[in-house]
């Protein structure tokens, strides 16, 4: 797992405006004269500090989370927003349910998704998880940590709405190819939405499981990640695409960048811009080979 010293807090909820910053708007700004970014709870962090950044530049920017990635997707291809950020690659189906967008993808890091349970589950035993685990628990069919090896304590998981960048890669790892089932119907199974929810619920549950970006956990004595297969999320790991749940960040525009669009993601691909993915706990394009 990487250094994540600092985690701002004060921008990832479920629906959430983090930052209208004064100064001049362009002619790809919305129609309240900011620049709208939206989606992924993942990288907001980065994007709210980018947009503080550029302040000084007299760009006026609103960065949200409505909705998560499939949001931001969703948002860009009806013309609300400017910039959609993304946790997971473009989907072949969002492509096809949006022909008249014209999708650019631009990368500016990476993260890893972490199987993560509570310390007390992890101190007992739970340290690994194989596929095969991991999807039995999300699928309801463990029940019980001490199945695991784990404490005598009922699992609770807490998962995320489909569509979700975080969900996608959870499925990818335990599905292939294959389409994941329908959510157990079970009381020990809730879905959440973005990652703050996500890890406050994991903190409040002593049984809980839950996918979630790993910088997340960063410094919270109440959680852990396992290894999966035996595999760390490492940076050498997610950079070497070894860890079986890392993933690209990306921002999304309809078309080539321009106007204020342009300069928020130059920026973001800057030196400067680049430090902000380090800072929230992300890999840098340099640290991935990009």
């Amino acid at each position: 797992m990487f250094n994540k010293k600092f985690r701002s807090a004060y921008l990832v909820t479920s629906v959430l405006t983090v930052l209208s910053l004064a100064g001049c708007a362009d002619s790809d700004a919305g129609s309240n004269g900011a620049l709208q970014v939206s989606g992924s709870t993942t990288v907001a962090p980065v994007a709210a500090d980018a947009a503080q950044a550029l302040k000084a530049d007299g760009l006026d920017i609103t960065v949200a989370t409505q909705g998560g990635s499939a949001g931001g997707i969703s948002q860009l291809a009806a013309g609300q927003i400017n910039i959609a950020m993304s946790s997971k690659p473009l989907a072949k189906e969002d492509k096809a349910a949006n022909p008249d967008t014209d999708f650019l993808s631009t990368q500016i890091g990476a993260d890893a998704v972490g199987v993560i349970v509570t310390k007390k589950v992890a101190d007992a035993g739970v340290k690994n998880l194989t596929a095969d685990q991991v999807r039995d628990l999300f699928e309801g069919k463990i029940k019980n940590w001490s199945e695991l090896g784990g404490p005598d304590l009922e699992v609770f998981v807490y998962d995320k709405e489909p569509g979700r960048g975080t969900r996608e890669v959870l499925d990818k790892y335990i599905y292939g190819d294959e389409k994941a089932p329908p959510p157990p119907k079970s009381g020990n199974f809730a879905i959440v939405g973005g990652n703050l929810e996500t890890r406050n619920k994991l903190e409040s549950t002593p049984g809980a499981v839950a996918p979630l970006s790993t910088s997340f956990i960063e410094g919270r004595d109440k959680l852990a990640a396992v290894t999966l297969d035996g595999i760390e999320a490492s940076p050498e790991n997610i950079a070497s695409g070894k860890y079986p749940m890392s993933r690209p960040l990306y921002l999304l525009t309809d078309g080539k960048p321009k106007g204020s669009a342009k300069k928020f993601i130059d920026y973001v691909l800057t030196d400067k811009g680049q430090k902000l993915m380090t800072k929230h706990g992300y890999l840098t394009l340099k640290e991935i080979g990009k």
